[in-house]
């Protein structure tokens, strides 16, 4: 457990607050005012920003949609005991239990806070962590297991589980290299594994474990360095491929998770993608050693269907401005859509917010790297 310090010149700042008073309300030590009041079933929503590895400097937005007030770097405010900034390298953020967690990659943790004021309450020790999911008040998290390098003997990674009350983890499956995200369907867990580490012996599969052996039972070979899956309302399992940059491309799968088979091979690269309702949203950032350059595509999937019925996700040339998209969401209840720009990677990035006809509500500066959004519902 880690040692905080109390440091003085921080004392005067107050507390972050959130509740449903409209006088009670996040406070971060930069705000603005970027949008009309919107509430729907969703209030808010947090923002991660990894932050550069090496540079310490992940941090917490907080946007306000009841207000419309944009709130940056509200963990600091919200914790002004705690000398720390909260790490190095932010790489999930989620809600669940009415507690909030973040996933600090480089620092080996994963960050609990209170989803309402942005308090620390605990901090799960994680090596390497990736990303998180939760079910029946247990929490789940990747981990590369072994230490933050390109290594062709890099080891396996792990599935950690924890419980959501006291915080410790009860118990860990060994999965494939360098697992990162991870989803649930009945009483199986589903590990995208990468083998980023190994280059080029990357891994090619996902694993299945069973949550109540807590066992890996099997794996799916899908193709090389996967990295995003997610489920649809029928549980069938949507993963990505980030290719090997060469001659591989980044690809899209649909895993039937009754069958373990490949439904179908879209032959689009996808980097991230958020499915709501019928729908996947998705964006493209692929890199190519051959070409030493990025291409940007985006699109919309009928789930259902499984077809492509867009080659577009905003129909709005501003959608061109965006540099480096690095973060998607789309509010279910409204349809506006979220999209983050990394920028150069090195300077703050940026919020994009357009509704669901592409027309732009607002667009902020965010921290650096800005990625990940968690939506707090009322």
């Amino acid at each position: 457990m880690r040692k905080f310090i109390r440091l003085s010149v921080l004392m005067g700042l107050s507390f972050a607050t959130f509740s449903c008073n409209d006088d009670d309300r996040i406070v971060g030590n930069d705000q603005e005012v970027i949008g009309q009041p919107e509430p729907t079933a969703i209030t808010g929503f947090y923002l991660l920003n990894e932050g550069n590895m090496g540079s310490n400097k992940a941090s917490i937005d907080f946007m306000d949609l009841a207000t419309g007030t944009y709130s940056r770097n509200i963990y600091s405010t919200a914790n002004p005991e705690i000398v720390r900034s909260l790490g190095d390298v932010g790489n999930d953020i989620k809600i669940y239990g009415g507690k909030l967690y973040s996933v600090i990659n480089a620092s080996n943790f994963i960050e609990v806070m209170d989803v309402k004021t942005a308090r620390h309450i605990a901090t799960i020790p994680l090596e390497n962590g990736r990303y998180l999911t939760f079910k029946d008040g247990k929490g789940y998290a990747t981990s590369y297991a072994g230490p933050i390098a390109t290594d062709p003997s890099a080891p396996l990674g792990k599935v950690v589980e924890f419980d959501t009350i006291n915080f410790a983890i009860s118990r860990e499956v060994t999965v494939g290299y360098q697992p990162d995200e991870l989803e649930i369907v009945g009483q199986n867990l589903y590990v995208a594994n990468s083998g980023g580490y190994r280059y080029p012996d990357y891994d090619r599969t996902v694993s299945v474990v069973d949550l109540n052996t807590f066992t890996e039972t099997q794996k799916i070979d899908v193709e090389v360095n996967l990295h995003r899956i997610k489920k649809d309302s029928d549980g069938d399992l949507y993963v990505t491929t980030r290719g090997n940059y060469y001659d591989v491309a980044s690809n899209l799968y649909v895993i039937d998770s009754r069958t373990h088979q490949i439904k179908k091979t879209f032959n689009i690269p996808v980097s991230n993608f958020t499915i709501v309702g019928d729908y996947l949203y998705y964006y493209s950032n692929e890199f190519s050693y051959e070409t030493f350059s990025y291409e940007k595509t985006y699109g919309i999937i009928n789930v259902r269907t499984e077809q492509q019925v867009s080659d577009r996700l905003i129909n709005n040339p501003i959608v061109d401005e965006i540099e480096t998209p690095y973060g998607i969401a789309v509010n279910q209840f409204n349809g506006d859509i979220f999209i983050t720009d990394a920028a150069n990677y090195v300077s703050d990035g940026y919020i994009y917010c357009f509704a669901k006809d592409g027309t732009l509500k607002w667009k902020t500066t965010g921290g650096n790297i800005p990625a990940h959004l968690a939506f707090v519902y009322q």
